[in-house]
């Protein structure tokens, strides 16, 4: 099929201008009969899509302590009711039967698993860190013939979750930046 500039012009008319009713509020057939299939005992609150950086709303329905159903808000004008597929998956962060609840360890060459608690957990990771940057850091690095001060370790990585807000963020940055990592990214970014 030839597209002429005609033809092309045609479209992009009709084009622009079911996106401007669009706009003024006339309801779509995908929209209309949203109201009826809505839980009718389920208890609903509007939250933010955990997964990047976007912040997507969405409608969580719960019944009985457990999210029940989903969808995207549609007064949001981020993303006007819709949700990708990942937004689409926040169901499973609550009900999933798989999700660890406890801390799990398994030691260098063990082959079974041992539950932890957060006292166990927390100063046994804090000495790897420590260990592994006190083991891999570097004070100065020769550039063109002159030792320069860089002080960082290249043997950590830190990867950033789009679950925190901005400034939870900026503080996770900021600790890793006074360990001397360079490898810093960021959830939403990958």
């Amino acid at each position: 099929m030839e597209l002429t500039r005609r033809g092309f012009l045609k479209a992009s008319g009709a084009g622009i201008g079911v996106a401007a009713l669009a706009q003024l509020g006339f309801p779509t057939a995908a929209f209309a009969d949203g109201e009826k299939l809505r839980i009718q005992q389920a208890i609903e609150t509007t939250t933010v899509c955990p997964f990047c950086s976007v912040g997507c709303s969405a409608i969580v329905s719960v019944m009985d302590g457990k999210v029940v159903g989903l969808e995207g808000l549609p007064d949001s004008p981020i993303n006007r009711g819709t949700l990708c597929s990942k937004g689409q998956s926040i169901f499973q962060i609550a009900n999933n039967d798989m999700r660890l609840e406890k801390i799990r360890y398994r030691a260098p060459g063990a082959t079974e698993w041992k539950d932890k608690t957060w006292e166990d957990a927390i100063p046994a990771i804090a000495r790897l860190i420590k260990d592994t940057r006190d083991a891999n850091f570097k004070a100065t690095e020769e550039v063109n013939g002159q030792q320069v001060t860089v002080n960082r370790t290249e043997a950590i990585a830190q990867l950033g979750g789009a679950a925190l807000d901005n400034e939870e963020c900026y503080l996770e940055s900021k600790f890793a930046r006074s360990l001397g990592l360079v490898y810093i990214e960021h959830q939403a970014r990958i």
